[in-house]
């Protein structure tokens, strides 16, 4: 049944489909380069005018899933942690009345 990868990502990503799927049931999706990987239905995420789109999550193993939708993703240690703009400046005190 043909369906449409949206918010693609390294782990998963979401579906667009004509047809109701079971959370908790594992599919086998298929890429414009023909090959196939399974994937876990992890939610719903809506259903409008016909098409659900869902949230899944690849049950293979990384080396095979990383590289599906054709795309590089950065890997963990290139994932940087950026300060919080509420951590980086100083809040001014407040003075209590009584």
């Amino acid at each position: 049944m043909p369906a449409k990868a949206i918010n693609l990502n390294k782990c998963g990503a979401a579906i667009q489909i004509t047809r109701d799927l079971v959370v908790g049931s594992v599919v086998l999706v298929r890429n414009q380069r023909n090959i196939q990987i399974s994937a876990r239905i992890v939610s719903q995420l809506t259903s409008t005018q016909g098409i659900s789109t869902y949230g899944i999550e690849f049950v293979e193993n990384q080396d095979k899933a990383g590289n599906f939708w054709g795309i590089s993703f950065p890997s963990n240690a290139d994932e940087r942690i950026a300060p919080s703009p509420m951590t980086a400046r100083s809040m001014p005190a407040t003075r209590r009345q009584n």
